[in-house]
């Protein structure tokens, strides 16, 4: 089986909430999607995404997903892509980084190499664990009364976990407002709810800890991405009474390497097209299994192509460090595909079917505006 043909496609996804409040004054109001379909000689096809948070998020955006293809795609005509790591190899060698330029492709070779031995990616990857998955809400930064009424919609709709998006600079009341944010975020908390508290790298040591100290004793939350380097984080985890969890620093495989050698951490936001795809994902999800970090699989946005995608890998994550996953669905309006995973009884399961299991809406997708054939 070889790539006879890469198609790119671009898709515009209107945010559900209207705008996407973060950390530092940044704002969204959609977000630009890159799809990619890869099809062998044989005619089997597959499909993955890769949707940046913006420009602002990490080194990461849209139009620079379109121009890392470009440099990847030719390279990549007439190779196998069963082959993961030799197509992870091939797509480093003709471009360094840009991880999120090559998680489409990667996603969408897992897809075509699932249909074609008629097996779900998950189970490719190592086996579902048969548990239902819970799913993470994502709670953008507001006023306080506004994001407890946010989480209760969200509750009443089947999530167990809450991303609380935090990090007011001084202006807008700074480490008061963000212990306010979080103390009403929580004001409800039912049993076996899971909150992450998210900065987005918006702390300083300094402000993180101004703002634990104005919170009262016994909330249960773990701190997510508090600082925007590492040195900044490894101060604050001398004086942390909270969990921390990494995001933007754990990227890269080096990355979790060194989480884990200077104990950084107590888990990562898994996001698979910061890491590159489902096949670095897999040797971050066994990193941390490893050394007994938790993990939330996430992406950094996305449609439902990105969704299944997330599903498979935190299927096959152990459910005792598996904290939940991220139901991007639930955040744009563009339905992409159909993925049988409805939130139910607590959580998701990722339907038996080849692949990832979608059926993409081709009519959303329009026509490619890229094409490479062999």
């Amino acid at each position: 089986m070889k790539i006879a043909a890469i198609e790119v496609y671009q898709v515009d996804l209107p945010y559900s909430g209207g705008v996407y409040l973060l950390s530092g004054g940044r704002e969204y109001h959609g977000f630009d999607a890159t799809i990619v379909r890869v099809i062998a000689d044989d005619g089997t096809d597959g499909w993955g995404e890769s949707t940046p948070f913006g420009a602002t998020y990490i080194a990461a955006h849209a139009r620079g997903v379109r121009a890392g293809i470009a440099e990847i795609a030719p390279h990549l005509i007439g190779r196998d892509p069963r082959q993961f790591e030799r197509i992870g190899d091939a797509m480093d060698q003709v471009l360094a980084g840009h991880n999120h330029a090559k998680t489409a492709i990667d996603i969408a070779c897992w897809d075509l190499f699932g249909k074609s031995v008629n097996r779900p990616v998950c189970e490719l990857l190592g086996g579902a664990t048969g548990q239902r998955m819970p799913t993470i809400s994502s709670i953008y930064a507001g006023p306080p009364e506004e994001m407890r009424a946010r989480v209760a919609d969200h509750r009443t709709r089947g999530y167990r976990g809450h991303s609380i998006k935090i990090g007011a600079v001084e202006r807008e009341g700074g480490p008061s407002l963000d212990a306010e944010r979080i103390r009403a975020s929580l004001a409800d908390r039912q049993p076996g709810e899971y909150f992450i508290v998210d900065a987005n790298g918006g702390l300083t040591p300094e402000t993180a800890l101004r703002m634990l100290r104005l919170l009262p004793e016994g909330l249960d939350f773990v701190l997510e991405a508090p600082c925007a380097t590492w040195r900044e984080t490894l101060s604050l985890r001398r004086r942390c009474p909270v969990p921390i969890i990494l995001d933007e620093l754990a990227q890269s495989d080096e990355d979790i390497a060194r989480l884990i050698a200077l104990d950084a951490a107590d888990g990562i936001g898994l996001k698979i097209s910061k890491a590159g795809g489902l096949t670095p994902g897999r040797r971050h999800r066994d990193l941390c299994r490893a050394a007994g970090l938790t993990m939330s699989v996430q992406d950094t946005v996305g449609s439902t192509i990105a969704f299944a995608g997330i599903a498979h890998l935190g299927a096959t994550v152990p459910p005792g460090l598996l904290r939940c996953i991220l139901d991007c669905r639930d955040m744009v309006t563009l339905e992409t595909a159909a993925f049988e995973a409805p939130v139910r009884d607590g959580g998701v399961l990722v339907p038996d079917a080849p692949g990832l299991g979608i059926t993409v809406n081709r009519d959303v997708l329009g026509e490619p505006v890229a094409c490479w054939r062999n």
